[in-house]
């Protein structure tokens, strides 16, 4: 009897990266092919729910200092997780490993370049970031979320495949419901920024409303993402206006709340500019300034662009401005619907079939399956 192939995911960090390593493992998991996941101590608590058949947690950590302590200490914990991932490789001899970015990634491709595995790297955002430009060389193929993002570097892009960036089942749920503008009745805003990004949120969304008509005001309706901190003054604010608000720190059907919703208001992070064009929702987004690779930036513009987003830098934002942009849109309902139509062109609901496609013919499984005649 021949061997079940096996795939070994390397994802951890945040959401950004395990979301769509977890739709890439769901779809090989469908298809037969039996799916590991290597993470690190972080990440490990909340991959719980991943569809792995194991999971490794291999010692990893990101470049917190340029002093000679701390990057002795980061080249050793490296150094440690790669020798693990090579022992791991050795003994489970996965057919492929496919790295999500972020520096957990970094020990299990560095082990399979060593093994000689094979080495697909996916991408995430509009521009590399730095984990995945270390492993960049060592990858066997280069999946993108983005296209031409190697317009510059022709040695990458020999190796690049735009895929998509893969999202939840739920977020392809969603995206069978239509949009429609509203023209009348409620007007539903949908409003959350991660960790990083609900408190800037959370203090200039409410005054933007306020500064509302009071007739436009009377028809919002708000879901907004806060942190635990400021639920309770999210709340008052609201009630004080009148406006028909939701707030909670976690949404568990957020994706079902964007398909419902008439414009969302978020941070940039590839997860979410992807589910916001796989459902096709208009939006405002406002990228994490601080960011070392300004990926969020890149994310935005490349929606903007394309008609799907209005890009607002977090330095500009201001309820004042914010109340503005608010007017001008739900005065303008064809534009919404333009906006969420462009949105959704710039989508690949299919995301996950490419990227597990490519990971097959990468790791030689649909040939292995062809000569056993599986």
């Amino acid at each position: 009897m021949s061997r079940t192939p096996l795939v070994l995911i390397a994802a951890g960090g945040t959401g950004g990266h395990l979301f769509p390593a977890e739709a890439l493992a769901t779809v090989l998991s469908a298809r037969g092919i039996a799916v590991d996941l290597a993470t690190d101590k972080r990440a490990a608590p909340f991959a719980g729910k991943f569809p792995a058949r194991q999971m490794h947690v291999l010692p990893a950590d990101t470049v917190r200092g340029r002093d000679p302590i701390s990057l002795a200490r980061t080249f050793a914990r490296m150094t440690s997780g790669t020798m693990q991932g090579m022992k791991l490789l050795l003994v489970e001899r996965p057919a492929a490993v496919v790295g999500f970015g972020g520096y957990p990634t970094v020990p299990p491709i560095l082990a399979a370049w060593l093994v000689r595995v094979p080495r697909i790297v996916h991408e995430q955002n509009a521009v590399m970031g730095r984990a995945n430009r270390m492993l960049a060389g060592r990858a066997t193929v280069i999946a993108t979320g983005y296209p031409e993002i190697f317009s510059e570097a022709p040695h990458l892009a020999v190796k690049a495949v735009h895929t998509g960036n893969p999202v939840r089942a739920a977020v392809r749920e969603a995206a069978a419901t239509p949009y429609a503008a509203p023209t009348s009745g409620p007007i539903r805003l949908v409003v959350f920024g991660g960790s990083q990004g609900a408190r800037v949120m959370s203090e200039l969304v409410p005054g933007a409303i306020e500064r509302l008509s009071s007739t436009l005001r009377g028809r919002m309706e708000v879901v907004q993402q806060s942190r635990p901190e400021d639920i309770d003054e999210a709340r008052a604010a609201y009630a004080r206006l009148g406006v028909k608000a939701e707030c909670s720190a976690f949404f568990s059907d957020l994706p079902q709340r964007i398909a419902h919703s008439h414009l969302v208001i978020a941070r940039s992070g590839a997860s979410t500019v992807a589910e916001l064009t796989v459902i096709g929702r208009p939006s405002i987004l406002v990228p994490l300034p601080h960011a070392l690779d300004q990926d969020q930036l890149a994310n935005a513009s490349a929606l903007a662009v394309a008609g799907g987003a209005l890009l607002i830098r977090q330095s500009d934002l201001t309820a004042e401005r914010l109340a503005e942009e608010l007017k001008r849109l739900f005065g303008e309902p064809a534009r919404l619907a333009a906006m969420a139509a462009a949105a959704k062109a710039a989508g690949r609901v299919d995301a996950a079939e490419r990227l597990a496609d490519e990971v097959m013919r990468v790791a030689g499984i649909a040939q292995m399956r062809q000569n056993t005649g599986a």
